[in-house]
């Protein structure tokens, strides 16, 4: 049932409560209710204002369902579930290296706290403990975060945040190591229910495929899928799909396993693995037809094709194990207001879901090749 949906309690029909109190009206008094009579308008006014009532005790009652609940109506029903509160933003994190000018007698303190930035100063980095450089070394390695929690701090580049806020003692230049991710914003109202769905599977402690699962997706809103395998006996093989279709980076998966290893989760006997799905990768070429009858102009369907094209490589990459499936795009493109497409590729093709303990795949797109093949006849 989709969130979006309301559950009426009571009737707001106001024409039928209208005709309810005249014919309630006219019992009691003897006297017919005329369409322009002052009782009649009487009564239309009272009949408004019993439907906004009605309205008020809908909305009311809607509030109290957790699938239809929004807002802070739906964080205080949080207390029934496993997941009592909604995840907040967080900042993207990335793992930084510092190097000193040259090996010292005693460690080199890189305080908590230390900034660094961009070469821009678009956004500003900290670390979020001490860190030593070890004696005789030249450089140590540690986690900084983005000052600005969100999806904003996601996409740097390694070696693009090079500038060090906050010197220390014999410093010579910084640098982050991986691509920074891990940002995200806080849960919206449909995240936050289905995390309170899956939480329930987290009460158990003996480690089924749901609380893993949910103790995985808790790590960031941006984590679409989450799929587990079982490859060996006692082993958890943990496959983590992001929202954009792309498979979780290093600090997504390192988030991950600290979560699901947590010895307040992991069953003693449980190996825990966090790794890559397999890409599958396809290409889309098709050629499109427009009826001659057709009354949208040329642009227009056009503009309606790349957005049905977009539509679908979502929905393809969605999702682990997803069949690549050309039926989706044909049924998309014919919603668009073409007359026929002439799909060369993709083909269908099944992709593994990890049931049998395989690893799984995702699809990604390749080349797209889209050609307007100009009018037809009907």
């Amino acid at each position: 049932m989709s969130r979006n949906s309301t559950y009426q309690f009571v009737s707001t029909d106001t024409a039928a409560l209208v005709s309810q109190l005249i014919a309630s009206y006219e019992q009691m008094t003897g006297v017919t209710v005329r369409p322009a009579s002052p009782e009649r308008l009487f009564i239309t006014w009272v009949a408004s204002v019993i439907v906004q009532e009605r309205a008020l005790n809908n909305y009311t009652g809607n509030q109290n369902i957790p699938s239809r609940a929004t807002g802070a109506d739906l964080d205080a029903l949080g207390e029934l579930f496993y997941s009592q509160v909604r995840p907040q933003a967080q900042p993207a994190i990335t793992t930084m290296r510092f190097y000193i000018s040259e090996p010292q007698p005693n460690a080199i303190l890189v305080p908590f706290g230390t900034r660094v930035t961009d070469k821009e100063g678009t956004l500003v980095w900290e670390t979020i403990a001490d860190a030593f450089i070890p004696i005789g070394e030249t450089y140590v390695d540690g986690i900084v975060q983005c000052q600005e929690p969100g999806v904003i701090g996601n996409g740097y580049t390694p070696g693009q945040i090079d500038v060090l806020v906050d010197v220390f003692p014999y410093y010579e230049r910084c640098e982050n190591l991986t691509e920074s991710e891990n940002g995200a914003d806080a849960a919206t109202d449909d995240e936050y229910y289905e995390l309170m769905r899956a939480s329930m599977d987290a009460f158990s402690t003996a480690g089924p495929e749901g609380a893993y699962a949910y103790y995985a997706r808790q790590v960031s809103t941006r984590i679409a899928d989450v799929v587990l395998t079982t490859p060996n006996p006692g082993q958890v093989t943990i496959y983590v799909l992001m929202d954009d279709g792309t498979i979780a980076g290093e600090e997504i998966k390192n988030a991950v396993y600290e979560a699901c290893n947590d010895r307040f989760v992991r069953p003693l006997t449980d190996y825990v693995v966090v790794d890559d799905a397999e890409v599958v990768s396809y290409d889309i070429e098709f050629t499109y037809y427009i009826s001659r009858s057709q009354t949208a102009s040329a642009a227009d369907i056009e503009a309606a094709v790349n957005a049905a094209v977009d539509k679908y490589i979502v929905w393809q990459s969605a999702k682990l194990g997803r069949d690549i499936n050309p039926s989706r795009l044909i049924g998309l493109l014919m919603e668009t207001g073409i007359k026929r497409v002439d799909l060369v590729s993709p083909v269908f093709t099944p992709i593994r879901d990890g049931e049998d303990n395989s690893v799984p795949q995702v699809a990604s797109v390749g080349s797209i090749t889209i050609v307007n093949g100009g009018y037809e006849d009907d």
